[in-house]
């Protein structure tokens, strides 16, 4: 049965969507971008920052689905520019000790909020 997810903690979605979504068995999160719990979104601050902060989001969705990180699947990662692959996955390591999920990750020309990354991420609900 689909069940959609608001994590607490999170900023409010800004559109007409859920933070994620589940059927009990996987979890499907948003796009997330750096926008912290108070709504400001990091999109001046360096690319680790930014990424840093989109995974502590999905961390919280994750969470209010009974999962985690160690649970996540696949991630779809977006860049505004590659060049910031380098930068990102030195943060992106951290959030994924052991056996790392399936990624594609790609350069894209604009994100919302002129953010410079986007990550959603697929988990099992364990």
């Amino acid at each position: 049965m689909k069940r959609t997810i608001n994590a607490d903690g999170n900023a409010e979605p800004l559109g007409p969507y859920s933070h994620g979504a589940t059927d009990g068995n996987l979890v499907f999160t948003a796009g997330q971008i750096p926008v912290t719990p108070d709504g400001d979104v990091l999109s001046e601050e360096p690319i680790g920052v930014q990424t840093q902060q989109s995974l502590e989001n999905i961390e919280r969705i994750l969470d209010e689905a009974d999962a985690g990180m160690d649970d996540v699947l696949k991630t779809t990662v977006y860049l505004t520019d590659v060049g910031d692959f380098e930068e990102m996955n030195a943060v992106y390591r951290d959030f994924f000790d052991g056996d790392p999920p399936a990624r594609t990750a790609l350069e894209v020309a604009r994100i919302a909020d002129d953010a410079d990354i986007e990550i959603e991420v697929v988990a099992a609900v364990p």
